[in-house]
């Protein structure tokens, strides 16, 4: 970037930073100033009603029965009732404003924090074209992508070889990848879901040869953070002919690789059910209830990095931490290449820990959000059951280690492909008050502003 580009980029972070902070303190004078006239109604009416949605939700989760129907009609009735008290009291013009107000203010904050990614293209290395690439696909992975889109016979038309995966040789798909390096494969690649992409990724960094995603899948977790297409994945196959290399980070459990998070605890025992695949809602709300009160839902312990996570009802591992804490893994990882897990805990006792954590966020003594480059977790049963990249499997105990290897996975990637939207750094607002003043940022903490990989 020029000087002149540079200075540019610094005056538009300090007056997205200055009206940051004018739009919040407009959000509370609008408040105060209507106090008299409902502003106190308006913010302990919307605090309450977070607080008993969130005791409905508890209760739909951890209930049955006349609970779990009382928890529901929460959920649906109190927002409601909020938004009329607001309409009737004529205060919902107080409250939009508020609203308002404070969305302006958090855009222009997170605006002012964040870095701009540089273009996808600079981020790889020059490769030279691979000879002998092997793909293995799922033709039942995402619907019937790989036959929808073509995939098999665009990657023979481009000189690989293909392997199609049937219901019985998915099970022994690493051991297939092993044969084909064996055989004079120099790149491996995976049309499937996250869970077949970890295992062959794992059989590509035994052998150091690249690994091609191919974003055949449902969710496409990996390809998404990679910045690859995900509606068509044909174009991944241009890593083939145009392609570059990327070094990222690849975490591993009890041996296994994956390439996104590890669950233990609810999640993955909600998992382990049959049924799960083919109806996942009323699974969970038939077993939720044993596993978060007790019984079959016993509380795993862990250490992260030496500090101790006791008693988690759920924890999510990641390979590299996510932007925001969530539980279910379904946002985004600024970046790939940190060498740190990402370490979500959750401990919920009862309808009034759900109102905490509703309030307090990751400020709540229920959720635990921590980075680190180990994990070990144990439990007082033999085996424990864990989802790896959503794949149910089970694994022994007294402790399981989870780690990170930093940057063990070459990923072949297309030049031209859409790239990783800019991730928002957390929000901290001392740093935009610095920005505001016209300071330099000295944190030197540049983890979650770019993406190096």
């Amino acid at each position: 970037m020029t000087v002149n580009g540079t200075r540019d980029a610094a005056g538009v972070a300090r007056w997205s930073a200055r009206t940051a902070l004018l739009a919040a303190a407009a959000a509370v004078a609008v408040l105060l100033l209507g106090l008299g006239g409902g502003g106190l109604l308006v913010l302990l009416g919307g605090l309450a009603g977070l607080v008993v949605t969130a005791v409905g939700t508890w209760w739909v989760l951890a209930q049955r029965g006349p609970l779990r129907l009382c928890g529901s009609m929460l959920m649906g009735a109190v927002p409601a009732g909020v938004l009329v008290l607001f309409v009737r009291s004529a205060l919902w013009s107080t409250a939009l404003m508020a609203l308002a107000l404070w969305s302006v203010s958090l855009t222009c904050a997170r605006a002012a924090v964040r870095k701009p990614l540089p273009p996808a293209g600079e981020r790889g290395r020059a490769v030279a074209r691979p000879r002998q690439p092997v793909l293995l696909m799922n033709p039942a992975s995402g619907g019937g992508k790989v036959e929808r889109f073509g995939l098999a016979a665009r990657a023979e038309k481009l000189g690989a070889r293909v392997i199609l995966l049937g219901p019985s040789a998915r099970a022994d798909v690493a051991a297939i990848a092993r044969e084909a390096v064996a055989e004079g494969a120099d790149q491996l690649g995976v049309a499937g879901g996250d869970g077949t992409q970890a295992l062959v990724a794992g059989v590509a960094v035994e052998h150091d040869v690249p690994f091609l995603v191919i974003s055949a899948g449902t969710r496409n977790h990996f390809a998404m953070d990679l910045g690859l297409d995900r509606t068509d994945p044909s174009r991944c196959l241009d890593a083939l002919t145009d392609g570059e290399e990327l070094r990222v980070d690849l975490g591993t459990v009890a041996g296994r690789a994956f390439v996104n998070t590890v669950s233990f605890g609810v999640y993955a025992r909600v998992v382990q059910h049959p049924e799960y695949r083919d109806a996942k809602a009323g699974t969970a709300l038939e077993v939720m209830p044993d596993l978060l009160l007790g019984g079959a839902g016993d509380r795993l312990d862990a250490v992260v990095d030496g500090t101790p996570l006791p008693a988690q009802q759920a924890l999510l591992v990641t390979n590299n931490p996510y932007a925001t804490a969530d539980p279910l893994g379904t946002g985004r990882r600024p970046r790939l290449d940190g060498g740190r897990l990402g370490v979500i805990g959750v401990r919920v006792d009862g309808a009034a820990g759900a109102a905490e954590l509703a309030v307090r966020g990751s400020l709540s003594d229920g959720l635990n959000v921590l980075t680190a480059h180990r994990v070990e977790v144990t439990a007082t049963t033999p085996t424990v059951p864990v989802a790896v990249d959503g794949e149910a499997l089970t694994l022994t105990v007294p402790v399981t280690r989870a780690a990170v290897r930093p940057g063990a996975l070459r990923v072949l990637v297309p030049r031209d492909r859409p790239g990783v939207p800019p991730v928002a750094p957390p929000l901290d607002w001392r740093r935009v008050l610095t920005l505001a003043l016209g300071r330099p940022v000295t944190d030197g903490d540049d983890r979650h502003d770019g993406d190096d990989r």
